[in-house]
């Protein structure tokens, strides 16, 4: 009892809400449709019933055996009866259901054929319609076929249909339709909204049922609203089955439908020589507010044989085909086990073409036979290939640099660079698609084209009759730069350089370099002017340079030098002279010259007006240098020095008379009181010393004739610890040093010494060193008796 209960009351929620949803749809409110400037145009709806197309005046037996049924021929004739249509409207009446459509100059995806609406036909298309919500007078309301079929969440009304009876020469049909409707807008697509919609066929056999061929590829159900939504667009439901939805038609053009389909294929597998049954039936869901259509591409339903290209599609009875371009033909049929084929051109049989597709090289009428087992003729179908050559084409850009007095594109300018070809037709479109059909929606004023920067023109380059390419024309617009060019300073002193900043562009093109860089430094030595263009960033160039003059004067050059002093002493600094020079010294003086005599840096900045630079120098306080060796061997002084200010040295071997930078002295006479200096340059700190170049003989002949008569020691008893002594071979003094006696003459105790050899041993302070040096050796005594 619970769940009968519960199930009562599951049905009655359900009844309340779909009266409440069938009381909101009978509410809806059909709003006017919105005016586009691509709505407005000429051209942009297909027609529908317009008078000029021959079919539009066709019965409705007419239009399907005529228009929708292809591949009949003499032998093989369309077994199609029984064609009828409810509510039954004469094709004289202009408010009808149904009718014949052809594209125009839109881009709808079928050349012509069938639309049936659940309102009146004409309306889907010709013109921009305020609604789409006619009552469809005549109708019985809904339809139970299409209810079987579709099971639709709402009542149906305005049902109507299109049914006849066929006989099929293939195993399979096919044909090509979409769906479109004017539920495409608030929240239907998300309701129970959805007009009924359905492709039923059966076998004329007893107990038979419809199949509806209106089923999306892969068993994803019907063909409906509510199943083919799109997402990102305001339908909070989609995406469901987006990939079968063409678009929502914002733009108000082409028909009057707010959204469509794309083409989609119905297919269904027969038996060929039984009779089938067709319907195509389409109703409004719940009230007739919005309306939907199916639109049936002409030529697609075949029973018969046709020719069809690689896709499928129908050729029509002439196709262009230019450049020789290879075009696929095949003849649409069932291939029977025994099926032959034969293709003609111009009426001769090709050797070799008896396969179901042949490719046409040249222009030429084809013409196919198939014979199908059992058949009393071939079945043909022929098209004719009218042949042309179209011109070479490029993509081409074309820039423009723009002034106040030049501002437009002349595009008749960028011919030559779309196409050579003598004779070349060509035509300026804003839409590609206008271009692709070669329509009359091209630009005329192509002299003064008020086109911008980006912008892609599509150029229709044909031959004059119907062979064309289509090539994109980018335009390039940009304000012609205007350049300037700017330096911290225009005067500057020789070897200095300076940064030139140029503005204007995004690249340079300088005078005097490849340098593209808006910033670059020069170091002129003379006076030079550098002239600068801008370049904008696509390559519009300033109409006139921009320059500056960069003055080179001469550079500030200075040879101050410092040195060393003693404490007391002064030395003079000087800047040295040049061309406006003003001076500023550390010490705050400004003249040329300043005299210190304190140690440290001392700087001058020099200025001649136009440029400065510092320079320093350091005076450095000298401390006198202490001799601390004298080295006197074969006639050479050379002499060791303290030197705590490790400044530069001169010394003298004449009391300071003369100075060299050297150490060492050369020839220095033997036995000879020098007086030693040894000083920092430049200054007063001066080490001395007394030195007697002591030099014994190896030799000497005391014979009175004054020539190494002794050898005499006061020139060097002087030094401090000084003694002398002579012994002979066997260790006996013969001679000690003494005041009164400071040499010796080769006497002994007032008796001359035998000649022989004498050892010799002096010793004193050092009087560099302090040091106490000895000093030995032999000397030979030659005595003459």
């Amino acid at each position: 009892m619970l769940n009968y209960r519960s199930k009562n009351y599951l049905l009655f929620l359900l009844f309340i809400l779909f009266s409440l949803q069938l009381h909101a749809q009978k509410a809806r409110k059909v709003l006017p449709e919105k005016k586009s400037a691509e709505s407005m145009k000429a051209g942009a709806f297909i027609d529908v019933n317009v008078a000029s197309y021959t079919p539009s005046g066709y019965n409705i037996d007419q239009l399907v055996r005529n228009v929708l049924i292809s591949g009949g021929s003499s032998c093989a004739p369309p077994n199609v009866s029984n064609v009828t249509v409810s509510p039954n409207q004469p094709h004289t009446d202009t408010e009808r259901a149904w009718g014949y459509f052809h594209k125009g100059t839109t881009n709808f995806p079928f050349q012509d054929g069938i639309v049936l609406v659940t309102g009146k036909a004409r309306r889907a298309g010709n013109v921009l319609e305020g609604s789409l919500g006619d009552p469809v007078p005549g109708t019985t309301g809904s339809d139970p076929d299409l209810v079987a079929a579709i099971n639709p969440a709402a009542g149906l009304q305005d049902a109507v249909f299109i049914e006849f009876d066929f006989v099929p020469n293939n195993s399979q049909i096919n044909f090509n339709y979409l769906f479109a409707s004017e539920e495409y807008t608030s929240t239907y697509p998300c309701g129970v909204f959805s007009d009924g919609f359905a492709l039923l066929l059966k076998p004329n056999t007893p107990g038979s049922t419809y199949t509806n061929m209106a089923i999306l590829p892969g068993g994803n159900g019907p063909v409906s609203v509510t199943n083919i939504v799109p997402g990102g667009v305001g339908f909070a439901c989609g995406p469901i089955n987006a990939a079968y939805f063409g678009g929502l038609n914002t733009l108000n053009i082409e028909t009057n439908f707010n959204g469509r389909t794309i083409p989609l294929t119905a297919t269904a597998t027969v038996t060929p020589g039984q009779s089938y049954h067709f319907k195509m039936v389409l109703a409004d869901a719940s009230d007739p507010g919005f309306d939907s259509a199916v639109f049936i591409q002409g030529g697609s339903f075949d029973l018969g044989m046709t020719i069809v290209d690689p896709s499928g599609n129908p050729v029509p009875d002439s196709i262009n085909v230019c450049d020789n371009t290879p075009t696929i033909l095949k003849a649409q049929i069932t291939a029977l086990p025994g099926t032959t084929y034969q293709w003609f051109k111009d009426g001769v049989a090709i050797p070799g073409a008896t396969s179901m597709t042949y490719t046409a090289i040249t222009p030429g009428v084809y013409k196919v036979q198939v014979t199908v087992p059992g058949a009393t003729c071939p079945v043909e179908a022929q098209v004719t290939i009218v042949g042309g050559t179209s011109p070479v084409v490029q993509n081409a850009t074309l820039k423009l640099c723009s002034t106040p007095s030049n501002f437009t594109f002349n595009l008749d300018t960028a011919k030559p660079l779309i196409s050579t070809t003598t004779g070349a037709v060509f035509k300026f479109y804003l839409v590609q698609a206008d271009a692709v059909a070669g329509n009359a929606s091209n630009i005329t004023a192509t002299t003064a084209f008020n086109g911008t920067d980006g912008q892609i023109i599509y150029v229709n380059v044909s031959n004059g009759a119907f062979c064309s390419k289509v090539a994109t024309l980018t335009l390039r617009k940009e304000e012609t730069p205007v350049a300037t060019v700017t330096a911290p300073k225009i005067k500057i002193c020789n070897g200095e350089s300076v940064v030139l900043t140029a503005a204007g562009g995004v690249t340079y093109q300088w005078g005097d370099t490849s340098v593209s860089g808006a910033i670059r430094t020069v170091s002129p030595t003379a006076t030079t002017t550098y002239t600068v263009y801008a370049i904008g960033a696509q390559g519009c160039k300033s109409l006139t340079p921009a320059s500056i003059t960069i003055e080179v004067v001469p550079a500030i050059t200075s040879k101050l030098t410092g040195g060393w002093i003693c404490n007391g002493d002064n030395i003079t600094l000087d800047a040295v002279a040049g061309p406006n020079y003003t001076y500023q010294w550390s010490n705050g003086a400004t003249t040329q010259t300043i005299t210190v005599g304190v140690g440290g840096i001392y700087g001058v900045t020099i200025s001649n007006g136009v440029c400065s630079k510092l320079y320093t120098t350091e005076v450095k306080i000298a401390v006198p240098p202490t001799i601390t060796n004298i080295d006197y061997n074969n006639d050479n002084i050379t002499i060791s020095v303290n030197n705590p200010s490790n400044g530069a040295l001169e010394y003298s071997l004449d009391n300071g008379l003369t100075w060299q930078n050297s150490n060492t002295f050369t020839n220095v006479p033997k036995n000879t009181l020098v007086f030693i200096k040894v000083r920092v340059k430049t200054t007063s700190c001066v080490g001395s010393l007394e030195y007697y170049t002591f030099n014994m003989q190896n030799v000497i002949t005391p014979n009175g004739d004054n020539v190494n008569d002794m050898i005499d020691f006061r020139g060097v008893a002087g030094n401090k610890n000084f003694t002398a002594q002579v012994s002979d071979r066997y260790g006996k003094v013969v001679y000690k040093y003494e005041n009164i006696r400071p040499y010796w003459d080769g006497y002994f105790q007032g008796k001359k010494l035998s000649t022989a050899s004498y050892w010799y041993q002096i010793t004193f302070e050092d009087p560099a060193s302090k040091q106490t040096t000895v000093k030995t050796g032999w000397i030979l005594l030659k005595n003459f008796e």
